[in-house]
This record gives structure tokens, sequence and C-alpha cells, in this order.
């Protein structure tokens, strides 16, 4: 039987050489914010890989919520994502980056000083956030998003996804799961609204779906995926009852713009709820597009979930870390190298480009 794992596959425009994704992991090398030369190596090592998805990257400052994370609101950040788009180039890789705005998931110490922490409503996330000044810090109360916050924050998404484009990248993925602004609008844990932005299912998917189409229109929806998370549990999320018909709402109404994929988070195999396989099914059978499958993969299952066409793709995070060779090591079924999860979110090479 052909492995279908290593097997080419059409995303859009984009050929990719194998179905096997590097999922989006924030690394926290940006030294203010700004993509730099031990990025470019990092992703260039990483080229085997059919698609390379950036860790989260902020439209603006108000989406700065971690230490370090880059964002590509700047000339300066423009011009540094350059570098990483022509090492990955250069070494026949395709590259996506993921744009991610952290909303409520933030602090002002990881902050610039201009910069406000918002969200849908001022729902505060309880625990402590990692801070380079002060180490672990409790999170603030956000303000909630006026209406004109609101449209400056789709614009943020869609001047982003520009951004990204003239950087080099073959497309963008809105970063829609894992409890940051986007989710927190979708989920009505975090979502208090009572305007046309919350209370019933299509006012909470409204913004996720004005930000889909207008970054559609800008950069072309072959262009644009997204990432979702039901049943996710990160940054505060929590079940509620109309999770399954809130994403077959979502995966009908972005199959009608066309973007051109849906990335499902699932981290159950980390501790988090199952994804139920009815919502996955769900999401696969209503949109038309690119379907990638993610959570604790190893080839043999991957193999398995491609040729029972549970999805197109399938991404892999940790093992990537440790692995810049994994797709060669998949092939042969050589042994991975462990992660050293105390350098996942520290500055530098080590345990970044040193595997």
């Amino acid at each position: 039987m052909d492995r279908k794992l290593f097997s080419s596959y059409k995303l859009g425009d984009v050929e990719l050489k194998n179905r096997i994704v590097m999922a989006p992991m924030t690394r926290s090398r940006a030294i203010g914010n700004v993509p730099n030369d031990l990025m470019a190596e990092y992703y260039s090592l990483r080229t085997d890989a059919g698609l390379i998805i950036t860790e989260g990257t902020s439209p603006s400052l108000n989406g700065l919520g971690y230490s370090r994370i880059p964002g590509i609101y700047s000339k300066e950040q423009i011009e540094g994502w350059k570098k990483v788009t022509s090492a990955v180039h250069n070494k026949g890789g395709k590259i996506f980056m993921q744009i991610m705005h952290t909303g409520r998931v933030s602090h002002p110490l990881n902050m610039p000083e201009n910069a406000r922490i918002l969200a849908p409503s001022a729902e505060k996330l309880e625990g402590n956030m990692w801070t380079d000044q002060k180490e672990l810090q409790p999170y603030p109360a956000p303000e909630e998003m006026t209406a004109e916050d609101i449209q400056n924050a789709i614009d943020e998404f869609v001047k982003a996804a520009k951004n990204a484009i003239e950087a080099g990248f073959d497309g963008i993925e809105l970063h829609g799961a894992n409890g940051y602004l986007i989710e927190q609008f979708i989920s009505p844990i975090t979502n208090k609204r009572t305007d046309e932005y919350g209370g019933s299912i299509e006012n909470r998917l409204k913004f996720v779906l004005e930000i889909a189409k207008k970054t559609s229109d800008a950069i072309g929806a072959g262009k644009v995926g997204i990432r979702v998370s039901p049943y996710g549990a990160a940054n505060g999320m929590k079940f509620y009852d109309e999770i399954e018909e809130t994403y077959s709402v979502l995966s009908k109404k972005l199959s009608e713009i066309g973007i051109v994929y849906m990335h499902i988070a699932d981290h159950s195999s980390m501790g988090a709820p199952e994804v139920k396989p009815s919502v996955k099914k769900s999401i696969r059978d209503n949109f038309n597009g690119t379907t990638i499958l993610s959570g604790g993969y190893d080839s043999v299952r991957a193999e398995k979930d491609l040729q029972e066409d549970k999805g197109d793709l399938v991404a892999f995070g940790k093992p990537f870390i440790s692995n810049p060779d994994l797709v060669t090591k998949l092939k042969n079924g050589t042994e991975l190298t462990k992660p050293d999860s105390s350098t996942f979110y520290s500055p530098g090479a080590k345990g970044y480009t040193d595997y």
C-alpha cells in the first residue's frame, strides 16, 4: 500500500511535498517582538515538512500577550520575517504564518506601554502568566471591547495578512483556537455581549467570519486557513452545550467563504478533554476545503486516519521541536529524540536550533 502521509498534496495553489504539517508552536525567541536570524535558522531546519505553520504572531500591539512573541504590524517585523520565508523557500519549504491575537490572555508587562488588554467581555482569566520582569503574575481583567475596538481588531487581522504576504509567506492561518481572542468571541463562556457580536451562535461567530471574509478578500481565500479547538480547555475555555452546533455552523460558513483549510486542534493527548469524533466528522462533512488533523499523532495513526479519509493533512507539534528531520525519521521508523521542555520558551539557541 502506498503511504499517503508521504504523498504530495495541493493546498490551494501551493504544492506540498508531503502531508506532514509542522504545527504552530510558541517558542518565545523574538527579542523585542521582531523575528531574527535564529528564528530563520530554526524554521529552515524543518523544511522537510510539507507545510510549516509559524508560531502565533500578533497582528497589533494589543495582541502581544506573551513574552518575546513576534508581531507582523511594523516594517521591522516584516523585514525580519522576510529572512524566515527566504530561508524556508531557499530549501524548498512552504510556510504559512499563524496570526494570533491573545485577547485577555495577556499581561501589561509583556506589552508596550500604549497597548490595551481587550476581550469581548470583561471576563478575567484565572491563574498566572509569565513575565520576564517579575516572573509569574496574575492575569488582569481585560477591557470589554467597544464596537470601534472590534472593527479595529478586524482591520488589524486584515493588515497582518497583507503584511504576511509582503513578507513572503505562502498564506496565513487565523488562530481561532486555544482560548485566544477569536475563540473568546466564539465561546459563550467568555462572550457575554448583548450586541450583534454576542448571544446567539450566529452572533458569536460574526467576529471570526468577518475576519475570514475580509482577509480572504485581501489576499485570496486560497491563502487563508484557520485553527479551531472545539472542546479545548486552554486558557480558561470550558464546555458549553452548543459546541457541536457552533462548529457545524462555523464550518459551513467558512466553506461558503472558501478558505483553504480548517485545522482542528485536539489536545486530548496532553490531558485536555477529547474532541469528539462526531464534531471532527461534522467539520469534515460541512467544509469543502482541506482538513488538517492534529493531536499526539505518530506515523501509524496518521496514515490510518488519512487512509480512512478523516482528514487530508496531519500536523505534528512537539516531535518537530527535537527532531528537525522528523519526516525522514517517520519514513524510516527511526526512534525520535525527546524534547527538553525547560527550553520550550527560553531565549537563545539552547533547545531551539541545537538538536
